[in-house]
């Protein structure tokens, strides 16, 4: 069954980021952030680039002292000469004013900032240091992401909030006074940045929250205020299973709604665990919406009592394998394949019904079953494959599956057709 993507999609006018667009009728972008020391340029580089690669469509990185902020230029050559067009986000706390006064060349070779609000100054200083970033944004015509996040939320802002509140007949919980200090944080910055010059089709917003019912809320309100265009994500998601499924409650709500046009699932990494885990999952929220299509989607049952044998399940992780390693030169060469279904399945109960529905599919044979495996292409039975070489006999079906139907003209392969082995 084909996934549906969203009936609407929230108006937002078109941030262009580099190469990217965000918002208007933009898909929604994947993006990630290194976690490496920004100051050692290689090692950043090389991140970016196992994240670009792996999918994150922006990635940004942290720009924090004199070191950091000196190394983006050689970032950003080191990223190209490895031949990857890749916006490249400047993440500011605190000192982006002096960071960006000093390297002139960072402000530059970055493609947006991304300024909190909380944590850009206090009082008078807030104004003029955020003022100051909105100047370089202006001048080097960077668009910018104002982030709020609920763990570094403008004080002032929220004092008065509490101040006025007190002075109310039936006053509000304080739940309620930080929910409209999230948004007025985030709008009222959005609204001095454009007093200073910056152009409203160069703002996107945040407003990130940790617990999923208040992000959902957050995020609907939002969405009702204003036209920017939304960067979704649950700050401080956690690790693992947990952070995943968090993760996923909150963000396919909110674009099931057609709210948000840029994601990023901030994981906390297991013990040496790869960074573009976040990446896998934004895509996959995204693909299981329907919304847009990464890499060919991999069907397999559970398993039960039928399938004593575990075979279907090595199966059906070489077959993933398999796909996710073709990908970068499938994307390029078979436009299209990132909607092909494959169907891997364990008994009869399920598995033709399964097979004949995906574009390829094969059978195995589950507890007492005869031990074949017949394979469908497209609904029809087409081949049935028997003994030790049934991975690698399928896996062969399934490339020459691709060529055939996903070869672009200028690379059309000599035409064939999937018959028995």
């Amino acid at each position: 069954m084909t996934s549906v993507a969203p009936k609407h999609r929230r108006k937002s006018v078109a941030v262009h980021i580099g190469s990217v667009t965000v918002g208007g009728d933009a898909p929604v972008v994947v993006q990630s952030m290194t976690n490496t020391d920004t100051a050692d340029a290689l090692r950043t580089a090389i991140q970016v680039a196992e994240l670009a690669r792996a999918g994150s469509e922006m990635v940004r990185i942290t720009v924090n002292t004199e070191e950091a902020a000196a190394a983006v230029p050689e970032i950003r050559e080191r990223v190209e000469a490895m031949g990857l067009d890749v916006p490249l986000i400047g993440d500011f706390h605190f000192n982006g004013h002096k960071l960006l006064t000093k390297h002139p060349a960072c402000a530059e070779a970055l493609a947006k900032y991304r300024i909190n609000p909380g944590n850009v100054g206090r009082g008078k200083k807030r104004d003029e240091q955020f003022a100051q970033m909105i100047e370089f944004a202006c001048r080097y015509d960077k668009p910018v992401r104002i982030g709020v996040n609920w763990g570094s939320l403008d004080q002032d802002l929220l004092a008065r909030l509490l101040d006025e509140n007190a002075q109310q007949s039936q006053p509000k919980a304080l739940e309620e006074i930080t929910h409209d200090a999230l948004l007025e944080s985030a709008l009222s910055s959005a609204r001095r940045a454009e007093e200073l010059g910056l152009e409203h089709d160069r703002i996107i917003l945040s407003c990130k929250l940790s617990g999923v019912q208040d992000l959902i809320r957050a995020y609907r309100d939002l969405a009702a205020l204003c036209d920017y265009p939304l960067h979704l994500g649950l700050t401080e998601a956690g690790m693992g299973t947990k952070g995943i499924v968090a993760s996923t409650a909150a963000l396919s709500v909110l674009l099931d709604e057609g709210i948000g046009d840029t994601i990023r699932i901030s994981l906390t990494p297991e013990p040496g665990g790869q960074r573009t885990q976040e990446v896998l999952v934004g895509q996959e929220i995204l693909q299981s919406l329907g919304m847009r299509s990464f890499t060919p989607r991999v069907i397999a049952c559970p398993g039960c009592g039928r399938t004593s044998s575990d075979y279907f399940q090595h199966l059906a992780s070489e077959i993933q394998e398999f796909l996710v390693a073709q990908m970068p030169v499938w994307r390029a060469t078979h436009p299209g394949v990132e909607d092909m279904s494959v169907a891997v399945m364990g008994c009869v109960v399920n598995g033709p019904g399964e097979s004949r529905n995906a574009n390829i599919g094969i059978s195995l044979p589950g507890s007492g079953e005869t031990p074949v495996a017949p394979v469908y292409v497209d609904g029809e039975k087409t081949v049935t494959l028997k003994g030790d070489t049934i991975a690698a006999e399928f896996k062969a079906l399934v490339k020459q599956y691709v060529q055939e139907h996903y070869t672009s003209p200028e690379h059309n392969a000599a035409p064939g057709t999937i018959s028995a082995l």
